[in-house]
């Protein structure tokens, strides 16, 4: 890679954070509620712990590559047109990630904030954002997460803590209903593919300075981008009750309008809470429309990810404009994230097997007596 080594444990540890942190947060409570009721924190805490596996094989996996990308590695691993293939795959299945972010933006700015704007405004603006962004080299990159990061974490926390004191404990219980299963499987999916920007460690592995460190990265980001997580179901859950929350698109949101700080100080924190998530946004869309190009890059064996960032992104446009409203878009939102973990959980799943039989299959020809 053409990249110097520079990016510290820390640094990947900021990006995860920073990326997984994004557009979910608004509507997380109400996937999970509509999933398992009372046991909204039960069903985040699954969906937490099936995100950390893929994280944890994907970091695995670079860590025994880490010269590679998964879109180089893959080739090694089964195959160059086989790696090829799967690699389209995941390709486009970040663009549709990317373009579903930014629709999600235009829709909540629209709705809550800019009602006079016309959505097209909103979503071009973000991408120009991040496609400008993006012409960076992965240093650039990895500064711009940390730079970002307390901003992020610090007002959603002061959210929670002061809303804690309005909390009923009868709203999280029982904390398990087991009555629907198959519906609580399906909301730990759905809370699960909310960690699916996680998959950008794969391109930061190749740029670290200690790759052996990439596992001690993922878990401190899981940890603290799904502590944080299941942190706003618990807030949002013992507030408004689960039958509440069915009523409300934004539940994160609401819980921000509704909390004050002790004095009076401020008496809007759901401005603030808006500011921040645009940039909890922004770090979520310039990670997962950064890997689209690059992996491009790397696919076609270019020199340069710059010309790209503008080359996809009426591309990146169109698909965001495909869902009619809404509801609509949360549907495609949903259903795009349950088989999008296909390809990243089970696909890196799968290439740690065969690359596991490989290498053992190499020590024992090695072994053998010639």
């Amino acid at each position: 890679m053409g990249d110097p080594k520079e990016i510290t444990t820390i640094q990947a540890t900021t990006i995860l954070i920073s990326t997984i942190i994004g557009v979910g947060v608004l509507p997380l409570p109400l996937f999970a509620v509509r999933a398992g009721e009372t046991s909204a924190p039960f069903v985040t805490l699954t969906g937490i712990f099936l995100a950390a596996l893929g994280l944890f094989i994907l970091a695995y996996l670079g860590m025994r590559h880490p010269q590679k990308t998964i879109i180089t590695y893959s080739q090694d691993i089964i195959g160059k047109w086989l790696g090829r293939i799967f690699s389209i795959f995941v390709i486009c299945f970040f663009l549709v990630l990317t373009s579903l972010a930014a629709r999600e933006f235009g829709a909540v700015v629209v709705t809550g904030v800019l009602r006079e704007t016309p959505l097209e405004v909103t979503v071009i603006v973000m991408l120009l954002l991040a496609s400008i962004s993006c012409r960076n080299n992965i240093n650039v990159f990895s500064y711009i997460h940390n730079f970002y990061v307390p901003m992020i974490l610090a007002p959603v926390l002061i959210v929670v803590a002061f809303s804690l004191k309005n909390a009923n404990p009868l709203y999280l219980r029982p904390v398990f209903l087991g009555n629907d299963l198959r519906g609580m499987a399906a909301g730990m999916l759905t809370v699960s593919a909310l960690f699916q920007g996680s998959f950008i460690i794969t391109m930061i592995i190749p740029s670290m300075k200690s790759p052996n460190k990439a596992l001690k990265a993922s878990f401190w980001g899981i940890l603290i981008s799904g502590g944080l997580y299941l942190l706003i179901v618990i807030a949002t859950v013992a507030i408004f009750g689960p039958e509440e929350i069915k009523q409300i698109f934004w539940p994160t949101l609401e819980l921000a309008r509704t909390t004050a700080v002790p004095g009076n100080i401020l008496q809007r924190l759901d401005i603030i809470f808006l500011a921040v998530w645009v940039l909890a946004v922004f770090t979520t869309l310039f990670s997962s429309y950064y890997f689209t190009i690059h992996s491009l890059k790397e696919l076609f064996q270019l020199k340069d990810h710059k010309m790209l960032s503008y080359f996809i992104m009426p591309f990146v446009f169109f698909l965001a404009m495909l869902p009619q409203n809404i509801l609509h878009m949360y549907e495609i939102i949903q259903y795009i994230g349950r088989a999008g973990l296909l390809i990243t959980i089970m696909y890196p799943a799968f290439l740690l097997i065969i690359d596991f039989l490989r290498s053992w299959r190499r020590k024992k020809n090695v072994a053998k007596p010639t």
